[in-house]
């Protein structure tokens, strides 16, 4: 299930205990969040550091802040069916009822409880195992980084017109091309931007539009 097998399963029993449910709080699973919580964020953010040279620190900190929140946290904890397994107190609900806020603090202390007993390259590919689809639905805007979408909205709001996107350029080998789009509401056509595939460049490129309609600086600079 977790793809890890712990040395120590007092560990693993800590990580799934909820303070509600626990003897006392130092035997609950709030040490190991507290600990998750920042190695969660590190690697996260070395992830980006690594996959984006090209992003700014803006951008970098909008896809994290959606990647590692709680409501992604959650959701991993679903998917690893740790709800089943949580030691919760009375009260606190079971199976799908489970709070989100109980499943996101459970995902972070598990990566804690790794951490402890396997060290920081186990813990690093647990996380980037279950974080990298997360990564690259935020980036390609499934996250609520849908710069298009936003674009869409405010084009058909202000001008009653449907964007449309341009592909001004492509470089590169086939393997490996960068295109240029910009995008284009009416017969004004906004600065276009680089991207490493078609979607990344009509995202840059509608966020590009979004800046200038917004009075903000041009993020991407296509020269």
């Amino acid at each position: 299930m977790l793809g890890y097998e712990f040395r120590d399963p007092d560990l693993l029993r800590e990580a799934l205990t909820h303070a509600s449910g626990a003897n006392h709080r130092l035997a609950s699973n709030e040490r190991l969040e507290f600990l998750g919580d920042a190695i969660l964020g590190a690697v996260v953010c070395e992830s980006l550091f690594r996959k984006f040279p090209d992003y700014q620190e803006g951008e970098l900190t909008r896809i994290k802040s959606v990647v590692v929140s709680r409501k992604t946290c959650a959701k991993i904890s679903e998917e690893l069916g740790l709800d089943v397994y949580l030691f919760l107190g009375k009260g606190m609900g079971g199976g799908d009822q489970t709070p989100s806020s109980v499943l996101a603090d459970v995902f972070e202390s598990l990566i804690g409880a790794i951490f402890v007993d396997g060290g920081m390259a186990a813990a690093a590919r647990f996380i980037v195992r279950h974080m990298d689809p997360e990564i690259e639905s935020a980036v390609e805007g499934q996250n609520g980084l849908n710069y298009k979408s936003n674009l869409q909205q405010a084009a058909q709001r202000d001008f009653g017109e449907t964007p449309t996107y341009l592909l001004l350029d492509e470089k590169g080998p086939d393997h490996s091309k960068c295109f240029k789009i910009a995008a284009q509401i009416g017969q004004v056509q906004y600065p276009p931007a680089w991207g490493r595939n078609k979607k990344e460049a009509e995202q840059r490129a509608a966020l590009n539009a979004l800046s200038l309609l917004a009075g903000s600086p041009i993020p991407y600079q296509s020269d």
